[in-house]
């Protein structure tokens, strides 16, 4: 630890989904004595114990080596969704933007790093039974989300050995969701009945629950990639029954058919791609979570679903700018 007093922490993307939670539970943490969040906008936000610094990964003249010098350790979050239309960019921020993260923390010496990983670096896989974190991450090269967390799994093994000194953990959550999330990640919902498409069956969880996976790894010794996801797992029966809804059967060529001409009309921000993968990923075994961590979701993926779901009414938001309330047409 930098002092006697406690744990310095940095939390890259400190003000989006995951990171406004992940800051939160560790400026409540006794065992944390500092966090600095790293954001491209300072929000008007300020739990305790936490300082903020502008900082844009995908500039080359961010100083991230002088913002992780004596920290104990680096969360990385910081992830650009948007926009889907210009892979380039995404790829700026987010695989160029992380490669200077691992550069900075190798500079500074950071004694552990925890990355943001997630379900869509896993190659496509099983709806019918669960895989534990020795899957093979090549995700689904077609769609770029994918492949850029699949990227980013290869440069933090080559990071592993040349850097053998630094602990690195690899968090694979699955789709994350809460309340103030909503308006962020606003789909469109609607009508009597739900489509059923072949595959369409995914995990979710609750941000606050990947955010204490994320705490509890800072206070561990472990190594290595953890699956994290609530049970059961999510599709069009449960989603029914759930709302009253009735699935009804749709083929994928017409599902995708629908979204692939949304997309290209810039009506809907998933791209057809990624509706791909979706269809792909395997279903996440987290028995290593709770055994290594001693990590347990509180939420159901039902819980998850009807939380968000209040707050995408509601336009449910956060301070900060990624997660700004807004209302729902």
């Amino acid at each position: 630890m930098s002092s006697d007093t406690g744990m310095r922490v940095v939390v890259t993307g400190a003000t989006g989904n995951v990171g406004t939670s992940v800051v939160r539970r560790l400026s409540e943490d006794p065992e944390v004595s500092s966090v600095l969040g790293l954001s491209r906008r300072i929000p008007d936000w300020s739990p305790p114990k936490t300082d903020w610094a502008a900082v844009d990964l995908a500039s080359e003249r961010s100083d991230l080596v002088e913002r992780f010098t004596d920290a104990d350790a680096v969360v990385h979050l910081a992830w650009a969704f948007q926009p889907t239309h210009d892979p380039a960019a995404t790829w700026r921020t987010n695989v160029l933007g992380s490669m200077r993260v691992l550069d900075a923390v190798a500079a500074a010496g950071v004694p552990a790093l925890v990355h943001a990983s997630s379900v869509g670096a896993y190659s496509p896989g099983p709806k019918d039974e669960a895989v534990d974190e020795s899957w093979p991450t090549h995700g689904w090269p077609d769609a770029a989300y994918c492949r850029e967390k699949a990227y980013l799994e290869r440069a933090l093994d080559t990071f592993e050995r040349d850097h053998p000194g630094t602990r690195v953990v690899r968090m694979r959550p699955a789709f994350l969701f809460r309340r103030e999330s909503a308006s962020e990640q606003r789909r469109i919902f609607g009508g009597r009945f739900l489509p059923d498409v072949p595959g369409l069956r995914v995990q979710a969880l609750h941000t606050d629950d990947a955010a204490n996976a994320y705490r509890l790894a800072l206070h561990s010794d472990v190594r290595g990639a953890f699956n994290l996801a609530a049970d059961p797992p999510v599709d069009a029966r449960l989603l029914g029954e759930m709302f009253d809804a009735r699935p009804v059967r749709l083929p994928r060529t017409a599902a995708r058919s629908a979204i692939a001409a949304a997309w290209g009309l810039h009506l809907l921000p998933a791209s057809p791609h990624l509706f791909d993968a979706v269809l792909r990923l395997p279903l996440m075994d987290c028995t290593r979570a709770r055994t290594e961590l001693g990590w347990r979701p509180e939420h159901t993926a039902p819980e998850v679903l009807e939380e968000f779901l209040l707050g995408l009414r509601d336009g449910a938001g956060a301070r900060t700018e990624p997660m700004r309330g807004r209302k729902v047409g």
